[in-house]
């Protein structure tokens, strides 16, 4: 059995592999050929794994981030041992895992938040740069909506009498509305419509999605919010908003729904905005009452041409 069979047969008993490192997840975004994992075990028990994502880009071999990806980076049995040892050995899987590495021109991954300590790659010349994510725990303990800002929850007021939320909006109408989003800030689309119809498909198949959208009674659909989830966090994966009803306030409103589906319905305690460092997507992430939480991005560069570029680019900024 190779390590990406090990890996399916772990993920179907280990609750705790967050979503996005999934293998069904990885099939989706990456291809079922180009991704693979990293495994360190002991007398038959995986004590770490590390899935990657490698593609060839300009006649250079990469390891980075998947489309439509949060996080992956390195998952790390649970120990009991104390905070030196378990530290220590913290480290040493990780160097591990970086050891069984294909050869690679560039690296860049974005971990998930739970895991911080990459000391260890640090005494290897990789770099970190820390970014931020929204996230609301402790979910079943509190009233959500206490959280939103007040000219939020008035948003969300003065939108229920303007649209009615509804679910499992078809997936070619949520690319419609998710695209508009794209065009209103003079960006491509990220992906086309046959990679999110059957990304759409996996997530469906393994219920693990739930399409939200707001609609007037005229027709128009203002806003969309496509919901997935793991065992214990559920995440606003896409979003989409129609630039002619930005007004109404129904992105907030279905953002207020996502939440109050995660807590009543799916039973879970956490919801990340899967956040932005985008300034005005920040504002929106704390205002519905999430906080901030950071996450690493890890990165190295082994071609000299690639540096030398980088350099270059440094410079003339």
């Amino acid at each position: 059995m190779n390590f990406k069979e090990k890996y399916r047969l772990l993920c179907e008993q280990e609750r705790s592999i967050p979503l996005f490192s999934q293998p069904w997840w990885l099939d989706s975004v990456c291809g079922e050929k180009n991704w693979d994992v990293c495994l360190v075990e002991k007398s038959d028990q995986i004590l770490a794994t590390m899935p990657y994502y490698i593609i060839p880009k300009k006649g250079f071999r990469m390891i980075s981030m998947p489309p439509i990806t949060q996080s992956l980076g390195p998952w790390i049995s649970d120990s009991e041992a104390k905070y030196a040892k378990k530290l220590g050995r913290e480290n040493s899987l990780i160097e591990d895992l970086f050891d069984q590495l294909p050869p690679h021109d560039n690296i860049k991954i974005n971990w998930h938040h739970k895991l911080s300590n990459w000391l260890s790659l640090y005494w290897r010349g990789y770099q970190q740069t820390t970014r931020y994510t929204y996230i609301i725990n402790n979910l079943q303990n509190q009233n959500y909506l206490d959280n939103f800002s007040s000219s939020y929850r008035n948003k969300i007021n003065k939108a229920r009498k303007l649209v009615c939320v509804k679910e499992n909006l078809d997936i070619g109408q949520f690319y419609q509305i998710n695209t508009k989003t794209f065009t209103r800030q003079s960006i491509s689309t990220p992906y086309s419509f046959e990679f999110l119809k059957k990304h759409d498909a996996i997530l469906t198949a393994h219920n693990a999605r739930k399409i939200f959208y707001a609609e007037d009674p005229e027709g128009n659909i203002h806003s969309a919010l496509y919901l997935t989830w793991d065992n214990y966090t559920a995440y606003v994966h896409l979003v989409g908003e129609d630039p002619d009803f930005r007004k109404s306030g129904a992105g907030i409103l279905l953002i207020a729904e996502a939440i109050k589906y995660t807590k009543e319905i799916l039973k879970l305690d956490s919801f990340d905005f899967e956040g932005s460092m985008l300034k005005n997507v920040e504002l929106v992430r704390r205002g519905c009452g999430g906080i901030q939480t950071p996450y690493f991005a890890i990165s190295k560069t082994n071609s000299r041409l690639i540096k030398c570029y980088q350099f270059v680019k440094t410079l003339l900024k």
